[in-house]
C-alpha cells in the first residue's frame, strides 16, 4: 500500500513538475519586453579613383582621311595628357567605331556625309584634383578643331570611393553607440532599465555622391538596427 501511495505521490509531483516546466516560458515571454532603435553613421569623403572618357567624333566622305582626322585628334589629345603630368599607363585608347551612313540608308534620305566616327580616350587615375583641372582646359583643344562628345551617359566621368573597408570599424562602432543612445532615452522616458542587446542588425553600407554638382565627393552611409531588453 505504501508503495502505491509513493507512486502516485512521485506521479503527482512529475506531473506539476512538467506543467510548471512546460508554462514558464509562456510566462516568461508574456513579461518580456524590449525596444528596437536605430543607430545612424555617415561621413563625407573625397573620392580617391576617377575614369574619365574623352570621347570625340569626325565626319567625311572619304574614309581614309576620316581615319587621318581621328588620328590626328587621339595624337593631340594624348600630348595633351602628357603636358598635364599624365603618364601612358594612367589611359587608353580605344579602336574606333566607323558608321556607313549610306550603307545603313537612314531614313531613305539623301546623305551628307556619308561616314560618322567615334573613339575614345580614358582616363583611370587616382589623382582627383589633377583630372579635374585637366578637364576644364580641354576647351582649348576644342577650339583646335576636335569635336568633343560629352552630352551622353557613357561619357560622363566617374567618381569612386575604395576605401569603405578602413572607415567601416568605426561607422560600426558610431552607428552602435547612437543606437544605444536612443535606446537609453526611451528606457529613461519609460521607467525602464536598459539590458542587454537582444538581436542586433547591421544594415549595407551605402556610397552615393554627395550632390550632383560635385559628384568627386561621397556620402557613406550606414543605419544598424539594435534590440535591447528592457527591464522594471
Amino acid at each position: 500500500m505504501e508503495s502505491v501511495v509513493l507512486g502516485v505521490c512521485i506521479l503527482l509531483g512529475l506531473t506539476t513538475l512538467g506543467y510548471f516546466i512546460a508554462s514558464s516560458p509562456a510566462k516568461l515571454k508574456q513579461h518580456e519586453r524590449s525596444v528596437s532603435v536605430k543607430g545612424l553613421s555617415e561621413r563625407e569623403v573625397l573620392a580617391n579613383v576617377v575614369i574619365w572618357p574623352i570621347k570625340f567624333s569626325a565626319a567625311n566622305n572619304d574614309i581614309g582621311e576620316l581615319y587621318q582626322t581621328l588620328q590626328k585628334n587621339a595624337d593631340q589629345i594624348l600630348s595633351f595628357l602628357k603636358s598635364q603630368g599624365f603618364a601612358e599607363s594612367t589611359f587608353t585608347v580605344s579602336p574606333p567605331v566607323v558608321t556607313d551612313k549610306l550603307a545603313q540608308n537612314y531614313s531613305n534620305q539623301a546623305v551628307e556625309i556619308r561616314y560618322v566616327a567615334r573613339q575614345s580616350i580614358t582616363v583611370y587615375y587616382s589623382d582627383i584634383e589633377l583630372v579635374r583641372l585637366a578637364k576644364s582646359k580641354l576647351v582649348e583643344l576644342g577650339k583646335s578643331g576636335i569635336v568633343f562628345i560629352g552630352d551622353d551617359h557613357e561619357a560622363a566621368t566617374e567618381y569612386i570611393f575604395t576605401g569603405l573597408n578602413e572607415l567601416k570599424p568605426a561607422m560600426v562602432e558610431e552607428a552602435t553607440r547612437n543606437a544605444r543612445e536612443v535606446a537609453l532615452k526611451f528606457a529613461k522616458d519609460s521607467d525602464s532599465k536598459l539590458g542587454k542587446i537582444k538581436t542586433a542588425r547591421q544594415g549595407q553600407f551605402s556610397i552615393t555622391n554627395r550632390d550632383k554638382n560635385n559628384p568627386h565627393f561621397k556620402k557613406v552611409r550606414v543605419v544598424s538596427t539594435i534590440e535591447y531588453y528592457l527591464s522594471d
